[in-house]
C-alpha cells in the first residue's frame, strides 16, 4: 500500500489577491515495505552497535585483563564509551550529505561503514594472543561504529517523516525508535540465548563473538534493502519550515536554536535513562549478585514491550498532539523511578528484576515517537538529516556514552545499589522542563491544517 504525503496547491482567491491553500493527497513513489525496509536497516545498525553493551563484563577480559574485575569492567565501558566520540563527526559529515545528496546514498554509506566494523571486532584476537594491539583495535573499531552510527539517525528519521504524510508522522517516524528497540530486543535474546545454551567457560572465551558473528550475517540482506529505497529529499516542502533561498545551512540553523537546544536537553535526558536500561545485565551481575539470565531476561521484556510503546504513543500524538504524549509520559517515569528501583534492590528477585525494569523501560519509551515526531517536523528539510542528526549525536555523546561509567563509579564510591535511581531522576527532572518549553508541532493542534505545523513552532524559528 502506498504511503501518502500531503502537498498543497496555492491559488489566488478574491479581489485582494489573498492566497488561499487547498490540501491534496497526492501518492508518490513510497511504499510501506520502504518504511519497513528503512526500518530494519536501522535495526541491524543498532544491532551491531549495542551489542556490544551486552557483553562488556566478557568483552573486558578478553581485551583488558587487569587485575581487579571492577578496573576491567571500567576499561571496557570506557572502549564502549569511545563510539560516542565520533558519533557527532558522523552526525556532521553523513547528516549534511543526507542534505546535500540524498537520504538513500547517505544510509547505504553509513550501513556500510557499520558491516565492515561488528566483522572487525568479532575477530580480532584477545589480549592474551596479540597483547596491547587487541585494545587499540578495538578502540578504533568502536569509533568507527559511532561515526556511522552518528549519520544514520539523522537520515533515517528525515526519510520517514517526509515519506509520511502529515496526520501519520507520529506513527511512521516512531518507527525510527521502535527499530533500535527491535535491535535491543534481539541483542537480549542472543544473550539470553547463548547464556543457555553454553557452558560459562564457553560463553567467556567466544559466545559473545557469536553475537556479533550473527549481526554480521544479516548485512548482505540489510545493504539490499537500502539500495532499494527511493529518494525523498528532491520531493518538494509545504509548510512554514522552508530554508530561505540561498541561505546557508548554518545560518539556519541559528534560526532555529531554539528548538535545537531544546531537542538537546529533551534527547540528553532520554539518553541517560535508555543507557541505564540498557546497563541492566551487567547491573543484575556486578552489583545486586544475580545471574546473567536475569538481567537479559529484564531486558528482552522491556525492550519487547517497547516497541509497542513507542508505536503507540507515536499515534496518539498524532491525534491529541505531542505535547500532551511528552509531558504526561516523562512525568510518569519521574514518580515512578525511585519505588521501582527500591523494589529491584530490595528483593533482588528475577521478578522484581522483570517486571521494574519493563515498567519503567515501557513508560520511559512511550513518548519517543512523539519526540522524534516533534522536532524533525520543526526543522526545515534542508537541515532536517543533519540538524536531528547532529542534536541526537551531541545528546549521545555527551551523556550516552559517559552514562554507564558513571553509574559504575557512583555504585562504588557510594556503595549503595540505588545510585543509579538518582541519577536517572536528575535527568527525568530536568528532560521535564524542556519538554514544557517545547512547542506543539502536531497538525491535529494547528490552525493550519493544510500545512500540518501549528502555529506556535512557527515562532520557535525566530
Amino acid at each position: 500500500m502506498t504511503v501518502y504525503r500531503e502537498r498543497s496547491i496555492r491559488r489566488t482567491a478574491g479581489a485582494g489577491g489573498r492566497m488561499d491553500s487547498e490540501a491534496v493527497r497526492r501518492p508518490i513513489s513510497i511504499a510501506r515495505r520502504h518504511v519497513a525496509a528503512v526500518t530494519l536497516g536501522n535495526a541491524l545498525e543498532f544491532y551491531d552497535f549495542l551489542t556490544y553493551a551486552f557483553f562488556s563484563i566478557q568483552i573486558g577480559r578478553a581485551f583488558f585483563p587487569v587485575h581487579s574485575a571492577y578496573g576491567s569492567l571500567m576499561l571496557s565501558l570506557a572502549t564502549f564509551g569511545s563510539g560516542f566520540v565520533t558519533r557527532p563527526i558522523g552526525a556532521i559529515v553523513i547528516g549534511s550529505f543526507s542534505d546535500r545528496v540524498g537520504r538513500r546514498p547517505a544510509m547505504i554509506l553509513s550501513y556500510t561503514l557499520m558491516g565492515v566494523s561488528i566483522v572487525a571486532l568479532a575477530v580480532i584476537p584477545p589480549f592474551s594472543v596479540i597483547g596491547a594491539a587487541a585494545p587499540v583495535l578495538a578502540i578504533c573499531v568502536r569509533m568507527i561504529q559511532g561515526f556511522s552510527l552518528g549519520g544514520e539517525v539523522g537520515c533515517n528519521t528525515a526519510f520517514l517523516m517526509e515519506a509520511s504524510s502529515p496526520a501519520r508522522r507520529g506513527l511512521v517516524v516512531s518507527w525510527q525508535g521502535a527499530s533500535q528497540y527491535i535491535a535491543a530486543a534481539t541483542a537480549s535474546l542472543v544473550g539470553l540465548t547463548l547464556t543457555r545454551l553454553l557452558a560459562p567457560a564457553v560463553f567467556e572465551a567466544y559466545g559473545w563473538r557469536i553475537a556479533f558473528l550473527l549481526g554480521a550475517l544479516t548485512l548482505p540482506f540489510g545493504l539490499w534493502l537500502r539500495r532499494s529505497l527511493p529518494e525523498t529529499l528532491h520531493e518538494p516542502e509545504t509548510g512554514p519550515h522552508i530554508a530561505r533561498e540561498g541561505e546557508a545551512r548554518l545560518h539556519t540553523a541559528w534560526r532555529y536554536r531554539r528548538i535545537i537546544v531544546l531537542g538537546l536537553i529533551v534527547l540528553g535526558s532520554g539518553t541517560i535513562g535508555t543507557y541505564i536500561f540498557q546497563y541492566i545485565a551487567t547491573y543484575a551481575q556486578a552489583t545486586l549478585h544475580m545471574r546473567a539470565a536475569s538481567g537479559f531476561a529484564a531486558e528482552l521484556i522491556g525492550y519487547t514491550l517497547s516497541i509497542g510503546a513507542l508505536i503507540l504513543g507515536g499515534w496518539l500524538s498524532d491525534r491529541i498532539g505531542r505535547r500532551p504524549v511528552n509531558i504526561w509520559a516523562n512525568l510518569a517515569l519521574l514518580v515512578l523511578i525511585y519505588p521501582v528501583f527500591l523494589w529491584i534492590t530490595t528483593t533482588r528477585s528475577s521478578l522484581s528484576l522483570v517486571l521494574g525494569v519493563a515498567l519503567l523501560t515501557v513508560v520511559a519509551n512511550f513518548p519517543g515517537g512523539a519526540i522524534f515526531a516533534a522536532l524533525s517536523e520543526s526543522l526545515p528539510k534542508a537541515i532536517r538529516g543533519g540538524g536531528f542528526a547532529v542534536v541526537y549525536a551531541v545528546s549521545i555523546s555527551a551523556l550516552g556514552g559517559t552514562t554507564q561509567l558513571v553509574v559504575t563509579w557512583l555504585i562504588h564510591v557510594t556503595g549503595n545499589p540505588i545510585a543509579p535511581a538518582w541519577y536517572l531522576i536528575g535527568a527525568t527532572a530536568v528532560g521535564q522542563i524542556a519538554l514544557l518549553l517545547m512547542p506543539e508541532s502536531a497538525p491535529v493542534k494547528s490552525r493550519d491544517r493544510v500545512f500540518g505545523i501549528a502555529e506556535p513552532v512557527r515562532a520557535a524559528a525566530t
